[in-house]
């Protein structure tokens, strides 16, 4: 197949280098890396395609094009500005593939699976980690500087993407920007959040009860009406995981966990997908949403995050990464 691709974690994937100014091009089986001077030197150590220096990309791939003159070329269309695209349209008929790269990278090998568990791991020890660093009176910019700094550790990995922090009624937006709210026992904190290991990320979230003591277990204590709540969704995320097999659907999952907390009269307040498959992007193929008739197969990594939000008074998710192992069997990251 010849194709060609311009985002970084698509051309890490093909040739274990990439660079925010890099094309990737496969004609005819030999693979090619075409980068600028700032860049050459490391993709050369690093990647395993031929490295060509360039600072007019499109203009060197247009040439490498025409040299093998390849009948069709695949692109993800999008992913590329009109320009550029137009470009390539005058050297070879563009096939047009929306998500290529997802695709292809939506079963994952026996060594990606263990480098995201390992990801998931790391991660989940952060999580306990600031459970013992969550002081009271900090508001959500403090609290997130300091998970920040112990996903990271301090600078030396990086994270999956911005963490979420919320308490109580900011908790209720699903992707929560922080606020100057303090925290005070008897709140509800809302912990969203992940890291990078070997560019694979992690992704999880947990509801926690700011009392005598902070665990980030799934078995939490809240006052009656928000522990009413938090049951439903825990209840729904477990039976969605127990769900989890070959040959399933995606939307039969997102139907199982919606149906339970439909029948438990919130429904409306469960106002995402069921989960997203998690690799070296932090959302990538399989999503498990209503509408997804993708069977679920061996290789397959993806989050199982059910939530309900009460505007103006709480928010409750809970999630966790599950694999598809190579003896088909699901398992908790």
């Amino acid at each position: 197949m010849n194709y060609i691709l311009n985002k970084e974690n698509e051309i890490y994937y093909e040739c274990n280098w990439s660079s925010d100014n890099a094309l990737f091009l496969c004609l005819e089986g030999d693979k090619f890396v075409i980068t600028d001077g700032r860049y050459t030197l490391d993709a050369k150590e690093k990647a395993s395609a031929e490295v060509i220096e360039s600072r007019d990309l499109i203009k060197k791939a247009k040439e490498l094009i025409l040299k093998y003159r390849p009948k069709k070329l695949t692109i993800d269309p999008l992913n590329w500005n009109k320009k550029d695209y137009n470009e390539l349209l005058k050297v070879v008929n563009l096939k047009d593939e929306e998500h290529f790269s997802h695709k292809k990278r939506v079963i994952k090998s026996k060594n990606e699976l263990e480098i995201i568990k390992k990801a998931a791991k790391k991660g989940a020890k952060a999580f306990d980690e600031f459970a013992k660093k969550i002081k009271i009176g900090a508001d959500e910019f403090e609290l997130g500087f300091e998970f920040k700094k112990i996903l990271t550790k301090r600078g030396k990995r990086d994270i999956s993407f911005e963490p979420i922090v919320a308490i109580n009624e900011n908790a209720a937006k699903p992707h929560a920007l922080p606020m100057r709210k303090t925290l005070k026992k008897g709140d509800l904190l809302l912990l969203d959040a992940g890291i990078k290991y070997k560019r694979y990320c992690s992704d999880r979230t947990r509801t926690i009860f700011i009392g005598k003591n902070i665990s980030m277990s799934k078995k939490q204590k809240f006052p009656k009406k928000i522990q009413k709540i938090y049951d439903v969704v825990l209840r729904a995320q477990e039976a969605a995981i127990k769900a989890v097999r070959v040959g399933i659907k995606a939307k039969e999952l997102d139907k199982i966990a919606r149906d339970i907390i439909t029948k438990a009269g919130y429904g409306k307040y469960f106002v995402h997908s069921l989960g997203h498959g998690v690799g070296l992007d932090i959302h990538e193929w399989p999503y498990i949403n209503s509408k997804n008739e993708i069977i679920l197969k061996e290789g397959m990594v993806f989050t199982i995050e059910p939530g309900i939000y009460i505007p103006g008074e709480f928010g409750i998710r809970i999630e966790d990464m599950v694999a598809i192992n190579y003896d088909s069997k699901a398992e908790i990251l």
